[in-house]
């Protein structure tokens, strides 16, 4: 293969590329970055812009994470302005559990795109679709249009925060340069929920001058006006888009048959869609990591959302609470995550130092190591939730089952985060896949149906036994990563996804012969493999 770099010189054009080139088996020319640091790679933009993007982005993940929540503040009024009563079931549920509908199915048909389109077409469509859906939520005269404008809504909004992650992955190499940027994003991504039913309440402190549609037109202002300030920040950051366009501009003022490597590698857009539908779907019931981490995740997911309900219903029967004081202790829950994330970066050292003892790679982390502070972090979680339903009495003061709402924000953020990032680790190529899955459940199972029993859960067997309901049931899915730290190592090696993750092909061919695993075909392998997608969940 022919190699040339540095600037070229074209007789029938007066541009001037500086770019790196190299000539595949046809003879045609792939153009590449000049050399690690050429300063077009995003890689190496200057630390303190990607800084302002990585805030930025995570910025947009709380905005349109917060009518996730800030939807539940108005209840009170929209029962009566809809004639729905909500004593015996709650039916206004419905439009919380299509708006997780809709965040579970619309990134696994849209996020992929932007591996070949860019993430900025992809932010900007999303975010712009978002505040359309606000739109007709906020004139909603009927439940049904607003279960309908939510699932738009909620699906748009997800497009987005998955992008996120996909972004931070484009402009920080390396795990410990991604460790406090992947740690913020999590963090946005339980604040941005558990935001939302303070900001919904804070709007409609004043309930008879602004009625509960504001919740949805103060977003749509303040998200709208930030368009313009987003679109001058942010810039592409996917490497194979920049290269690409690069290659498109020298073919269009040269004529020279420049192609990115990309361009040649790409498939068709049905293709792509096919695979990422239905490669997450069959990892979610055939593999056993896959499966239990999805379980795992979407209980603690879920509770985000049923605590939108019951903390509400036992704040107001034992103390009093109004709807915005409610929402105040809600507010809990974000400081749980605000305290996962400054732990964080110990966990992240600890998976960095596990590299000195990985037999199966020398010098690379072992993926069980992601798992040290969800072991704890997961006990913390069940304990807490045993602590906030027996503190759930009027004599007790309000600050101590609101100190273990804390505590479960905590552990809510444990679980996330060890989920993303094992399931990265394990999978790497297949990652998208993996991660797809988890979210697949943790939005449609979890997040969209859990609440819906909030109502009945609380009233039937008291806020006590409800809570130690839900303490069980967490105490259960905290062996989920006992087993994976003690038992990582070998379902790994049972996986035929595992077996083909690895980039590194020599070490993909020693793990298909050491464990006798043939190469998967069709949706399970390489033949069917899409361009792997950033982490996202």
């Amino acid at each position: 293969m022919a190699h040339r770099s540095g600037h070229h010189s074209d007789a029938e054009s007066d541009v001037t590329w500086r770019a790196h080139y190299s000539t595949d088996e046809k003879g045609r020319e792939i153009v590449d970055w000049e050399g690690p640091d050429d300063p077009e790679n995003p890689f190496n933009w200057s630390r303190s812009y990607k800084w302002l993007i990585t805030i930025t982005t995570c910025f947009i993940s709380i905005l349109t994470g917060l009518p996730a929540g800030a939807y539940s503040a108005g209840n009170t009024y929209m029962e009566q302005d809809f004639g729905i009563s909500q004593d015996n079931f709650p039916w206004l549920t419905w439009a919380t559990a299509s708006w997780n509908v809709g965040a579970a199915l619309f990134p696994l048909l849209f996020v992929p795109l932007t591996e070949n389109s860019g993430r900025m077409p992809g932010y900007f469509i999303a975010y712009i679709i978002f505040l359309i859906f606000l739109v007709p939520s906020g004139v909603a005269t009927n439940f049904a249009t607003m279960i309908t404008t939510r699932f738009f809504g909620g699906g748009a909004s997800s497009v987005a925060i998955n992008i996120v992650g996909g972004t931070i992955a484009d402009i920080w190499k390396g795990p410990a340069e991604r460790s406090v940027p992947m740690s913020i994003f999590g963090m946005t991504s339980v604040v941005g929920i558990a935001l939302g039913p303070f900001i919904g309440g804070a709007i409609q402190t004043n309930e008879t001058t602004i009625n509960w549609h504001w919740i949805y037109w103060i977003q749509l202002i303040f998200d709208g006006a930030l368009l313009p300030v987003f679109y001058f920040i942010l810039k592409e950051t996917r490497g194979d888009v920049i290269l690409a366009r690069k290659a498109k501009r020298i073919r269009k003022e040269t004529g020279r048959q420049v192609y990115a490597k990309a361009e040649l590698e790409s498939e068709k857009l049905s293709t792509m869609i096919l695979v990422s539908f239905k490669r997450p779907t069959k990892m979610l019931f055939t593999e056993f990591v896959v499966f239990a981490f999805t379980l795992w995740v979407s209980f603690a997911w879920g509770l985000l959302f049923l605590f939108q309900s019951s903390v509400p219903q036992t704040f107001s029967a034992n103390y009093g609470f109004n709807t915005f004081q409610g929402t105040l202790v809600q507010l809990a829950l974000s400081v749980g995550a605000i305290v996962g994330t400054i732990i964080n970066p110990f966990q992240d050292r600890l998976y960095l130092q596990s590299a000195r003892k990985n037999k199966e790679v020398e010098g690379k982390p072992i993926p069980e190591a992601r798992l040290y502070f969800s072991v704890p972090g997961s006990l913390l979680f069940a304990g807490s939730l045993f602590w906030y339903g027996w503190s759930s009495y009027p004599h007790v003061h309000w600050i101590v089952p609101t100190l273990a709402i804390g505590c479960i924000g905590l552990g809510i953020y444990a679980i996330y985060m060890a989920t993303v990032t094992y399931l990265t680790d394990a999978y790497e190529k297949y990652a998208s896949s993996a991660l797809s899955a988890a979210s697949l459940g943790r939005n449609s199972f979890a997040g969209a149906f859990l609440p819906l029993a909030s109502q009945s859960l609380f009233n039937n067997l008291g806020f006590h036994w409800a809570g130690s309901l839900l303490g069980f049931l967490a105490l259960v899915l905290s062996g989920v990563p006992v087993l994976l730290f003690f038992k990582g190592k070998y379902l790994r090696s049972r996986s035929p996804f595992i077996a083909e993750a690895t980039f590194d092909t020599g070490e993909s061919d020693e793990r298909r012969k050491t464990h006798g695993i043939e190469g998967s075909k069709g949706m399970g392998g390489p033949q069917g493999q899409a361009k792997p997608t950033a982490p996202r969940i």
